[in-house]
């Protein structure tokens, strides 16, 4: 494999991948033995990963920069042309469900593959296919007006990201003007983004309601791979964040306001874990990138591995530039089984969080994509995906000092009450998302109305002072999930509990890494509850596991403030 800069792009040609796809069904069907059927099975899989590789080559590099013209023509034609390899699909998924061979494909790549098949050909009609290409335009949408939006602060330019480090600065002044500024920047484009995602909201109710359902909730459960709970269950489960969760935050937000001076925390002052600043991390992005080598080398002989694989060919784009894509993510490279991390560094303890929550997923990625047939099993459902990511982060812990120095205590208290603390806030934007689609035809007053009800509940402690935009309820729309990944948000909170609870077993001294190797290796194979028991993980639905996970999580944040104090 090259470095990743210097792989080839081409352009698929869908009529002939439609073709080949076709070919191979024809085999398939043709097909007098079960060794046939699976090598033309694999066959149709490997033209689809050919097209996925192209398509995921295409979409990093557009986000790398949002203004290259080429890369933006490129994601235009799949936006459009993308989803119509769905009718293709629909086909082999038809075929598959019926065919004879079925009992020996199930007991040879699970019978969870299946059943996605089952919900996948009750999703889809011919006549979602228009919706579709505008959901996805208009997600695009989203993402340029993001990335074009940038303010002059303290003599430099800044994007949403690059105003992160001034919001952290001891300096109360800078922090509030910060935040202002960002503040600022969203209610500049504030009428596009309620406009788009009123789009949106119609496009996906519309979406939803041509096949069949009472609500895009409805759609959206079985879509996400949700078939083991319901939203009642989300419901429950965000009582039990209020009920345990939300006053232990209450407690962490009140002690900061002790170590910071203040009588209470203003909404720029939450960024602000100490009061002589918050521990940054030491050195350029590339000794950054050197040191979570070498992390990784000492963790494991499967983390070193992966690492140096993803060193070696470049598989990474850290740095903040202007017209780069907003957040972080990673993505996977089927043909070269190769994960990719994206991300914007801004000088913080966040990047850092990067080379430890993405490169978990990236690991997960890559150690199961070395043992498992099917580059779709690699990756699972979102609320198993995030454990991934969110317990290398906590098992990271003990090489801390080479990131932080003498900061390293700091690095760890923050971090993981920052954990804790941001659960309120994911299940704020769950349950806007079900106000929103329980109410589709409310309006932007009304969604600015909705969250700051939301936020009241689970984040009392969220003051905005002299802000009249976010006092009026603006702060839902800076979170891109609610217009790119409908109802994802939720599965950060259930993983970080999960991520906890192996936490948890470390902290015991059992074997927490032999439980989260069982875990990355597993992909996709079976469902939520069947891969959480396996993994030996409690579940997070269930009132009494949030009320002794919040109990452990307060004792340890306790002994990390014992630490810290001396």
């Amino acid at each position: 494999m090259e470095k990743f800069k210097d792989l080839p792009y081409v352009r698929p040609d869908l009529k002939q991948v439609k073709k080949d796809l076709n070919r191979s069904l024809k085999e398939f069907e043709k097909a007098e033995t079960f060794e046939e059927a699976d090598k033309a099975f694999l066959e149709y899989q490997k033209i689809m990963d050919a097209v996925s590789t192209q398509s995921t080559i295409a979409h990093i590099r557009n986000t790398i920069n949002m203004k290259d013209e080429f890369y933006d023509r490129e994601m235009q034609f799949y936006n459009q042309e993308g989803p119509k390899l769905m009718l293709v699909g629909m086909k082999a998924i038809k075929v598959l469900l019926r065919s004879r061979y079925r009992p020996a494909l199930e007991e040879k790549y699970g019978k969870k593959m299946f059943l996605d098949m089952e919900i996948q050909k009750n999703q889809f009609k011919p006549s979602i296919l228009h919706p579709s290409i505008r959901e996805n335009m208009l997600s695009t949408e989203y993402s340029k007006i993001a990335a074009g939006c940038s303010v002059e602060f303290m003599g430099e330019t800044c994007n949403f990201y690059g105003l992160l480090r001034h919001m952290q600065s001891t300096d109360r002044a800078e922090r509030k003007a910060a935040f202002d500024a960002w503040a600022k920047l969203y209610e500049g484009v504030a009428p596009k983004l309620d406009a788009l995602y009123g789009e949106l909201v119609k496009t996906r109710v519309k979406i939803s309601r041509k096949l069949g359902y009472d609500s895009y909730i409805d759609f959206i459960y079985p879509a996400r791979g949700r078939y083991d709970y319901k939203a009642a269950d989300i419901a429950k489960f965000r009582e039990a964040v209020l009920k345990y969760i939300t006053p232990l935050c209450d407690r962490l937000y009140a002690e900061q306001a002790g170590r910071l001076g203040l009588e209470r925390l203003e909404w720029y002052d939450e960024g602000l874990c100490f009061a002589d600043g918050n521990a940054t991390p030491i050195g350029t992005p590339e000794e950054l990138v050197e040191k979570a080598r070498r992390m990784y080398e000492e963790m494991s002989p499967e983390t070193g591995e992966f690492f140096n694989f993803m060193t070696e060919h470049e598989l990474f784009d850290l740095q903040t530039r202007e017209n780069k894509h907003l957040g972080g993510y990673m993505t996977f490279l089927p043909d070269y089984k190769a994960p990719f991390i994206f991300s914007n560094f801004n000088g913080t303890s966040a990047d850092i969080d990067v080379l430890t929550h993405e490169a978990g997923h990236a690991f997960q990625g890559y150690y199961a994509s070395r043992r498992l047939p099917l580059s779709e099993q690699t990756g699972s459902t979102s609320e198993i995906n995030e454990i991934h990511s969110m317990t290398m982060e906590l098992f990271a812990y003990p090489y801390m000092e080479r990131f932080f120095g003498d900061k390293t205590d700091k690095y760890r208290y923050a971090h993981f009450t920052e954990a804790i603390k941001t659960i309120p806030y994911l299940v704020c934007v769950d349950e806007f998302q079900h106000r929103v689609f329980e109410n589709p035809k409310s309006t932007p007053a009304d969604w600015r109305v909705f969250w700051r009800q939301i936020e009241k509940k689970y984040m009392p402690w969220r003051h905005y002072g002299d802000n009249a935009f976010l006092e009026g309820g603006g702060f839902w729309m800076q979170k891109q999930h609610i217009f790119l990944y409908p109802f994802y948000y939720i599965d950060y909170a259930l993983a970080q509990l999960g991520a906890f609870s192996l936490y948890r077993k470390e902290q015991k001294g059992e074997d927490a890494w032999g439980s989260y190797l069982k875990l990355c290796g597993m992909g996709g194979m079976y469902g939520y509850f069947e891969t959480l028991e396996r993994a030996g993980i409690p579940l997070p639905l269930r009132e009494e596991n949030v009320k002794e996970l919040a109990s452990f999580v307060e004792e340890q944040t306790q002994l990390l403030k014992e630490k810290l104090e001396g």
